[in-house]
């Protein structure tokens, strides 16, 4: 009986953690399209290989994040140093981090998208870079950017 339970509580364990991966959408346009599908704004991460770990390891990766992440915006992780991109979409990329104002990473820049006749405006909310405090401090200062209103 005790066997039995464990091994249940193993394979409810597994699928819990299986549930926290965050998907990360790593392509503009398809991130675009999925934030003005579901009228959320987007949560674009710039980053590197060489840039810090920390918002990743402290924030990103924490069943709080996971939960808010998956209520309130579109995930889309740009890292600028990935070899395996088209030249183009690198541009794009860094385009993207110009337009946007970001001048270090890592970053989070929150956007809101919506497009109109196959063509995305970007209405930029606010930038967000790791701050000292954990996943709850830093999701507390994403939704003073999200909603402004209300503070």
């Amino acid at each position: 009986m005790t066997r039995k339970l464990l091994i249940l509580l193993f394979f409810i364990g597994s699928s819990f953690l299986h549930s926290q991966n965050l998907v990360w959408n790593t392509d503009l346009s398809d991130a675009f399209i999925a934030s003005d599908a579901q009228k959320k704004p987007l949560l674009i991460f710039f980053t590197a290989a060489n840039a810090g770990q920390k918002i990743q390891n402290e924030v990103f990766t924490t069943p709080d994040f996971a939960v808010w992440s998956r209520d309130n915006v579109i995930l889309l992780k740009l890292d600028l140093s990935d070899n395996t991109l088209t030249d183009e979409a690198k541009e794009k990329n860094v385009m993207m981090k110009n337009a946007l104002g970001v001048e270090e990473i890592p970053q989070a820049c929150f956007v809101m998208i919506t497009i109109k006749k196959n063509k995305p405006t970007i209405s930029k909310m606010g930038v967000l870079a790791y701050k000292m405090g954990g996943a709850k401090k830093w999701i507390s200062d994403s939704n003073s950017i999200l909603h402004p209103s209300s503070e």
